[in-house]
């Protein structure tokens, strides 16, 4: 059991530094996957749902389309219009404005994870790890995944929690989770 347990812990953090080392800046070039059994990419998915149009929005403010069309693969904890519009009054707004957009990128690349990861491994790290599973983002900051009432919560750096909603959203280049709040890193 302690075997497993931190092998997942080193697989997940290996898989994260790989990717927070290659995925970091949002000026790389990436080449976009060609060939899977998925159609639509990340990107494609959340812009084919009126929920995510204001997240859709964000990415492209942040020049984070290309990163997200790319082979990846990546986990998204994607973020609903109402879990935006839970944020303080003119937040969204301020964020979307050209001065804002390293600290834009900052806040949707802590929504990202290098590599894919189901509804099945996120909860078998948190069960493998005593109920409470730190993930390093692509922005190099940390979430913690914790389970209650069956349901997978993530507490961010400032002790903000979001609840995933819908898993296994499948794409081309990873996999998508619904999350009814928008985290944020320190």
């Amino acid at each position: 059991m302690l075997f497993n347990r931190m092998l997942v812990c080193i697989c997940f953090l290996a898989i994260s530094s790989f990717a927070t080392a290659q995925c970091g800046s949002s000026h790389s070039k990436y080449s976009k996957r060609t060939s899977s059994h998925h159609q639509k990419d990340i990107v494609d998915i959340a812009a084919g749902s009126d929920d995510f149009s204001t997240l859709v929005t964000a990415v492209k403010t942040a020049s984070l389309v290309e990163t997200l069309q790319s082979d990846g693969p990546f986990t998204v904890f994607a973020p609903v219009n109402s879990a935006f519009a839970k944020l303080p009054e003119g937040t969204v707004k301020s964020l979307l404005e050209p001065k804002s957009k390293a600290t834009l990128s900052k806040i949707l690349t802590y929504h990202v994870v290098a590599g894919e990861f189901k509804a099945t491994d996120v909860i078998n790290a948190i069960k493998a790890s005593d109920g409470e599973f730190s993930i390093e983002t692509v922005s190099g900051d940390i979430l913690k995944a914790s389970l209650q009432n069956g349901t997978v919560i993530l507490t961010d750096e400032k002790g903000g929690i979001a609840a995933v909603t819908k898993t296994d959203v499948d794409a081309s280049n990873g996999v998508i989770h619904v999350i009814d709040s928008v985290i944020l890193p320190n």
